[in-house]
């Protein structure tokens, strides 16, 4: 052991050769016992755990399809004499059997791996009928104590059963030792393809979906007779999974074959949905989906004002309709296809399955095999398993006729028969020396009853004797035929399938990926005014026909500016950097209260104030500018982001404020009205202004170099051909048509002409 190495005893046993002339160099021996290093026996410990987890708990077996506990469950079921012709028995006293005889583990974990098997929304093909609460879909593990349910086989597990006491498996000690269990099961049906599984082993797992009968039949059936058929061939009759439900299965067909090429991938399933008047009835759910699961997903979105379209969900499930959800829209104009596919992209109405076809094959190694693999090992054992079948059927034909021949000898010597047997104290010995008769001829004869033998005719022994010679014909013949056991195989597989076959319940449809909508299409558009005051804090009030100075704000606050706009759009803020901000208009609190400070939204910089607000479109164009005289036009999409921080828009320079911006209708045709602190108005065509993403701007008026610490920029206006502008000066408004505006108009950075004596002194500009 090298120096350092941490030694453990462990109790495995070794034969340790004993030499006569001791080495003196040697190390000292552990009778019974072996010393090793620790992390040699830590990793040969962990591989040993891991293989027992793959091959012995996680990973079924190519042959039967099925892991132990589940192969152990049906074994004990079949030995309890619950077939499906049979009374079912509590599930308690199948448990109890598997884990004392069999299955040395957790009772709750037998008992729900006998569940899974009873339940007809989790297995394509059950292989138990339970009676009592074996759950629901809603939820798979309410089922009762296993005190209270009785449980039998299906007669599709007896298709598992069926040739189990025709020499067909090997059979293997169990925990103890004390009684003997199958190494598997003799399935007539590749019963791996039909139910699927899923399992977790340490380090690899396994998915196998389910399939339809008829489809994997028949593809079995064409590899029978065309060996070199390729997976495409196969594709032609296996085309996808079939699942228990009736949901649609959307995965395109090429991805399915490749599925199959490879075997992994992923299945993607979508529930149905019909129209039912004005409401949408949603009737299917993907595989081992909760409808209650569904139906809280939706309310929540409810909840939050995400759906907007429905006014109400209901859950109308019953054993008719085990699935029964119905939606209620706000009205008939909603577009139930577009509405659905945002619900397929957000819920688990759409889900996605993975496939990983990880199983243990007949040489006993877990290995990711494509469908012809698959399909081709199984047919292996289908042909295994038959040929033993046949040769323990001749060895019981030959056998019978041995005993029917020494049987035949005793009839036609009866009378000798009978002497020896009265008078030899070896009448066995007699008995062969006189007839010839082989040991077991002669035991038979002698386990025989005299009445029974008394009872013979020479023609009924002779006539069995016919027919045990043609079958033992038709069995050597089978037997030493490919072409005659693969008919064999064929015929049986037929008709399994006609006996337990049924049409496919998951249809293929391939339909794109859905796609959720964002949030301004799911928001219903409603007229909102969204008022900010000048300390910062926002809310929005349905309606645009709002008093928005008459509205309540806290002590030393008042309002600062005002926007009409819809309820599905965003709102951009300036602060007082010209830094813009934006959110949607519907995740704005209510205007009964005082609102909500913008800070809590947004991160402007130290010291920064929030001085406008705007709402419209993408492509709505605004007019932003600082009260030294510079602006430019820009698109609403350039205000709005998704930063915290914001986005710098407008350039202001030294002690400039930022000015509300004024919203344009036409750029070609509309007006822009500037007015300054000293009674100063320019009035130009806006389209003169640039636009811009963002920056300075142009110069709007002209403030003499003198009078630009004092005089400033007051506020600005676009004014539409139909509009007029409003002149705000205290309590009193001054309004000026479009035409009595030719006399302010003048060149794009002139001084602009002074309003009336009495005006100049100018608040704000409106526009009516």
């Amino acid at each position: 052991m090298a120096a350092g190495a941490t030694a453990v005893n462990c109790a495995l046993p070794l034969d340790i050769a004993e030499s006569s002339m001791p080495d003196p160099t040697a190390r000292p021996a552990f009778h019974g016992f072996e010393q090793i290093p620790l992390r040699e026996y830590a990793e040969r410990a962990y591989l040993d755990y891991s293989m027992y987890v793959v091959l012995d708990r996680a990973l079924p077996f190519i042959g039967d399809g099925l892991k132990p506990v589940q192969r152990r469950i049906i074994y004990s079921m079949s030995e309890l004499g619950l077939g499906a012709a049979s009374k079912p028995k509590k599930s308690a006293r199948t448990v109890g059997d598997v884990i004392g005889k069999y299955h040395p583990h957790g009772d709750s974990a037998c008992y729900e791996a006998l569940v899974l098997m009873a339940q007809p929304f989790s297995y394509r093909y059950p292989l138990i009928d339970g009676q009592g609460n074996f759950g629901s879909s809603d939820d798979p593990k309410s089922f009762a104590a296993m005190r209270y349910t009785e449980s039998k086989l299906t007669p599709i597990a007896e298709m598992l059963m069926a040739e189990l006491g025709h020499g067909t498996v090997d059979w293997d000690p169990n925990f103890d030792g004390t009684l003997e269990e199958p190494t598997w099961l003799p399935a007539r049906l590749p019963h791996l393809l039909l139910n699927g599984t899923t399992g977790i082993a340490v380090g690899m797992a396994t998915d196998v979906p389910p399939h339809n009968l008829n489809e994997v039949v028949s593809a079995c059936i064409r590899l029978l007779d065309d060996p070199d058929a390729t997976i495409a061939d196969l594709c032609e009759h296996v085309r996808g999974p079939d699942y228990p439900t009736t949901a649609e299965i959307i995965t395109p067909a090429a991805d399915l074959r490749a599925i199959y090429e490879t075997g992994l991938g992923g299945v993607r399933a979508r529930g149905t949905f019909v129209r039912e008047h004005a409401n949408i009835v949603i009737n299917a759910l993907p595989y081992q989906v909760s409808p209650s699961k569904v139906i809280e997903q939706i309310a929540t979105q409810m909840r939050a004002k995400k759906l907007p379209w429905l006014e109400d969900i209901r859950d109308e499930s019953d054993h008719a309709n085990p699935v029964r959800i119905v939606l209620i829209p706000r009205s008939n104009r909603v577009d139930a296809e577009q509405l659905m596919g945002h619900l397929f992209a957000t819920t688990d109405l759409e889900k996605s399955y993975r496939v990983n076809m990880n199983v243990i094959g007949l040489d006993g190694r877990p290995q990711v095999k494509n469908l012809k693999m698959l399909l081709t090992e199984w047919l292996q054992f289908r042909t295994d398993t038959v040929t033993r079948r046949l040769k323990h059927r001749l060895e019981k034909v030959e056998r019978r006729m041995h005993m029917l021949e020494g049987l035949l000898v005793a009839f036609l010597n009866l009378d000798e028969v009978i002497r020896i047997i009265r008078s030899e104290d070896e009448p066995k010995a007699a008995l062969i020396a006189r007839f010839e008769l082989s040991d077991d001829q002669a035991d038979y004869i002698l386990d025989t009853k005299l009445k029974q033998l008394a009872r013979l005719e020479e023609m009924k022994i002779r006539g069995e004797q016919d027919e045990l010679d043609a079958e033992r014909d038709r069995l050597i013949s089978t037997l030493d035929s490919k072409s005659k056991l693969k008919k064999l195989i064929k015929d049986e597989l037929l008709a399994d399938a006609k006996k337990f076959g049924d049409a496919r319940r998951s249809p293929l449809v391939e339909r794109g990926a859905a796609q959720a909508l964002d949030d301004t299409e799911l928001v219903a558009s409603e007229p909102v005014t969204i008022v900010l005051s000048e300390k910062g804090w926002v809310r929005a009030a349905k309606g645009h026909d709002i008093d928005a100075a008459g509205l309540s704000y806290r002590d030393g606050d008042a309002l600062l500016a005002a926007a009409n706009g819809r309820s599905n759009q965003q709102v951009a803020f300036l602060d007082s950097t010209g830094r813009s901000y934006s959110t949607a208009a519907h995740t704005l609190p209510s205007a009964r209260g005082n609102g909500e400070p913008l800070t809590g939204r947004f991160s402007p910089p130290a010291g920064a104030t929030f001085r406008g607000l705007v709402t419209g479109d993408n492509d709505a164009r605004f007019v932003l500018a600082s009260s030294e005289g510079y602006g430019f036009v820009t698109r609403f999409e350039n205000l709005t982001g998704r930063n915290k921080a914001g986005k710098a828009m407008l350039s202001v320079a030294g002690s400039a404020k930022v000015l509300q911006p004024a919203g344009a209708r036409d750029v070609a045709s509309d007006r822009i009205a500037i007015v300054t602190s000293a009674g100063h108005v320019l009035v130009f065509a806006l389209s003169e202004l640039p636009e811009l993403d963002k920056g300075k701007g142009n110069k709007l008026i002209e403030i003499p170099k003198a009078k630009r610490g004092t005089e400033q920029v007051v506020a600005i206006a676009v004014v539409p051909q139909s509009g007029k502008l409003v002149v705000k000066s205290g309590s009193r408004n001054m309004t000026l048509s479009w035409k009595e505006l030719d006399e302010y108009i003048g060149a794009r950075a002139s001084r602009g002409s002074l309003l009336p004596r009495g005006w100049q002194k100018v608040d704000a500009l409106d526009v009516e």
